[in-house]
């Protein structure tokens, strides 16, 4: 990338991040994510690193106060391992956590993993009976704390709002190369809350 374009990528990720900083700091869990989508629709129109400029709107499920869950966490020890991506090559990271929850009365866990390269990061991208056909078939990320998308925490326990799923660069442009859901995070049930395929 030319250095006016690493810029741009820059501006994108603070945008991402004081995003995320003001859904972090809502008393309103709904309002907080009708900002984060009509942001997200203005970054995916209008900004030079969008994935698809000029998008006309992002296609998204109802929201759904249910899909907002408090997560308890559980340690997991084990070594670095390479996740798939849309690319040739798999990304490193380090399973850390198992994120235990109950989605409208299922039992759930999800594996949050972190970014074994400079700086890390969380990392959290999920597939569900959706995948592939409703929604992206790579799966939707939740947590990726490298770009600034961090939910917070309530309680002692870590926020999954799948209000805020989303949909990776590499599903708008192969040009992109993103890591997808780890076997560990394929979920059995159907999660139509966040970010979808347009009707």
């Amino acid at each position: 990338m030319t250095a006016a374009e690493t810029l741009e990528l820059l501006d994108w990720k603070r945008t991402v991040s004081a995003l995320y900083a003001d859904v972090r700091a809502a008393s309103d869990p709904e309002d907080a994510w009708r900002r984060w989508r009509a942001t997200r629709d203005e970054l995916f129109r209008s900004h030079p690193q969008s994935p698809q400029p000029g998008y006309s709107g992002l296609a998204y499920y109802d929201y759904d106060p249910a899909a907002r869950v408090l997560a308890e966490l559980e340690d997991v020890a084990a070594a670095p391992a390479a996740i798939e991506t849309s690319g040739p090559e798999p990304m490193l990271f380090t399973p850390f956590a198992r994120a235990h929850f109950e989605l409208r009365g299922e039992p759930l866990a999800l594996e949050l993993d972190w970014l074994a390269s400079y700086g890390g990061g969380v990392f959290l991208c999920f597939r569900d009976a959706t995948s592939g056909t409703e929604t992206y078939g790579g799966g939707r990320y939740l947590l990726d704390t490298v770009k600034g998308a961090d939910l917070g925490e309530e309680d002692g326990r870590l926020v999954l709002d799948f209000n805020f799923a989303y949909n990776p660069s590499c599903s708008y442009d192969p040009g992109w190369v993103c890591p997808l859901a780890p076997p560990a995070n394929r979920l059995p049930v159907a999660v139509r809350a966040g970010e979808r395929h347009a009707a």
